[in-house]
């Protein structure tokens, strides 16, 4: 049943700031939300001074020192760089005051929401009327630049969110692979363990499709040490679909979560479950098929190889509920709800990989000659997994809360 939700899916840290530890203010536990709400804004707005003042100082600080006495770098929390004013501010934030990020967040997008209501009163819709005796091509396009730039901004926002949720966990997003790469060319330094902390953020029933999903992929080869030279074509397809898979099994785990505390699951009783998943596990050619992209990306690989693949699917409940949707629900809950979610999943798989240089030969195929290779071991390649999964699942939740309180995000 994976192989249907899969396919379905394909349609659709300033240094010294960190260093210091934040201060608290007596009591502020103790406040009513709205109270607690208040003080978190009157930061994040005492912080913005602050920022800019800090800013101030440290370019007339660059400018008389000379080029041996520039600050220290620090690396990008996230492969995506943001470009937005919204955008940077709140990767500031995320480096400095991470438990700020999202007060700070919920700021930006009430502004944007009070934005897209003023454009939608001047214009009596999404698309606001041109002024009288005006140019109408110039204003349509002035229009698009702006709402262009808000969808950016809304993006930023989903993304840094999404990163901070990371943060929270403890867990590091993988850099750009073009920043990971040693001296003899092997992207997945990475010198971090981060699967306990990643599978804590799933539901056990989740988590046993995600190694269904893991299974399919990398076979009985999960473990395995070994480096292989890898097309990263293949790899950023393999990391998109995850994070697709990751978006689709938080959706769907999410309503199995409330069905089973209701217990309005479609089972009537225990044994009826297990002979449900008795039947969902039994061998075929149709068992489990993969993503699309995934199963091209690897069988016609000539680094890895097909055997294996399919095998050691386990049966699972969360695979069973699913099994019991009708065609029309689980293509529902299979698609990405919002452009500003599919953006996010591009640009954050476009950073990470890198652009791809894609040319269709005559014949309607993908010319692989111009396509990169990177050296990376199979567990290297289940964490990269791992972490689209999670990250997926992630932007579910984000775009959930965010879509609840302001309404433009999926409109």
């Amino acid at each position: 049943m994976e192989a249907t939700a899969a396919a379905a899916a394909a349609a659709l840290r300033s240094p010294t700031a960190a260093a210091a530890p934040s201060r608290r203010v007596a009591g502020a536990r103790s406040l009513p939300f709205e109270r607690r709400r208040s003080f978190a804004l009157g930061s994040v707005k005492g912080l913005g001074r602050q920022q800019l003042t800090s800013r101030r100082r440290s370019s007339l600080i660059r400018a008389s020192s000379s080029p041996s006495e520039s600050l220290p770098s620090s690396s990008p929390i996230a492969p995506l760089q943001m470009e937005s004013p919204i955008g940077q501010f709140l990767s500031q934030i995320l480096v400095t005051h991470p438990h700020l990020l999202p007060a700070a967040a919920e700021q930006q997008l009430e502004q944007l929401q009070t934005v897209h209501d003023a454009a939608g009163k001047e214009g009596g819709g999404d698309k606001p009327a041109p002024p009288p005796g005006g140019d109408i091509v110039l204003y349509r396009r002035i229009a698009e630049v702006k709402e262009k730039e808000r969808r950016r901004t809304t993006e930023e926002i989903l993304y840094a969110l999404v990163v901070q949720k990371f943060v929270e966990a403890g867990v590091s997003l993988v850099p750009a692979l073009s920043h990971t790469i040693d001296t003899s060319g092997r992207v997945d330094q990475w010198g971090e363990h981060v699967e306990g902390k990643l599978e804590r953020l799933h539901s056990q029933e989740a988590y046993e499709m995600i190694e269904n999903h893991l299974n399919l992929i990398l076979g009985q080869r999960q473990a395995d040490a070994t480096v292989a030279a890898i097309s990263k074509l293949r790899v950023g397809q393999v990391y998109a679909a995850s994070v697709m898979y990751g978006y689709f099994l938080k959706r769907v785990d999410q309503r199995f979560q409330l069905e089973k505390s209701m217990k309005n699951l479609p089972w009537g009783s225990e044994d009826a479950l297990n002979q449900v998943m008795t039947t969902d596990s039994r061998p075929s050619a149709q068992t489990y098929t993969s993503h699309p992209e995934v199963e091209e990306s690897w069988t016609s690989s000539d680094e890895l190889s097909a055997q294996g693949l399919g095998q050691s699917v386990k049966p699972c409940r969360l695979k069973s509920y699913v099994m019991s949707f009708d065609p029309d629900t689980l293509q529902t809950y299979a698609t990405i709800r919002s452009k500003v979610a599919f953006g996010i999943i591009e640009k954050h798989t476009e950073a990470l990989f890198g652009k791809p240089e894609i040319v269709i030969t005559p014949e309607g195929t993908v010319d692989s000659s111009k396509d990169e290779h990177v050296r990376i071991s199979f567990s290297g390649l289940r964490r990269l997994i791992l972490e689209a999964v999670t990250f997926g699942s992630f932007l579910w939740d984000v775009e959930s809360y965010v879509d609840s309180r302001y309404h433009f995000v999926t409109n």
